[in-house]
């Protein structure tokens, strides 16, 4: 089909400069209604859910915990120097 298209409407356009106007604008009409031919494109997909597990349940557990550890290791350490000198 594009062949019959190119050999009957295009060819004695090019062949006979003088219907520049013409051929220019077949030519922009057909691109524009190409253009307006390719569909739009998908949207992309979702992204997965969060996790269900909320990460402030056990935090200041966590703080009191990690800072009785540094006390205890704290006074341990001053503990074990002050024997030794």
């Amino acid at each position: 089909m594009l062949d019959w298209f190119f050999s009957y409407i295009y060819a004695p356009l090019i062949d006979n400069m003088k219907n520049n106007k013409a051929f220019i604008l077949i030519l922009f009409l057909s691109t524009g209604l190409a253009a307006v031919a390719q569909g739009a494109t998908p949207p992309p997909p979702m992204p997965p859910p969060p996790p269900g597990l909320p990460i402030d349940s056990g935090l200041m557990i966590l703080f009191t915990v990690a800072f009785s550890f540094g006390v205890f290791k704290a006074y341990k350490i001053a503990k074990d120097n002050s024997l030794t000198s």
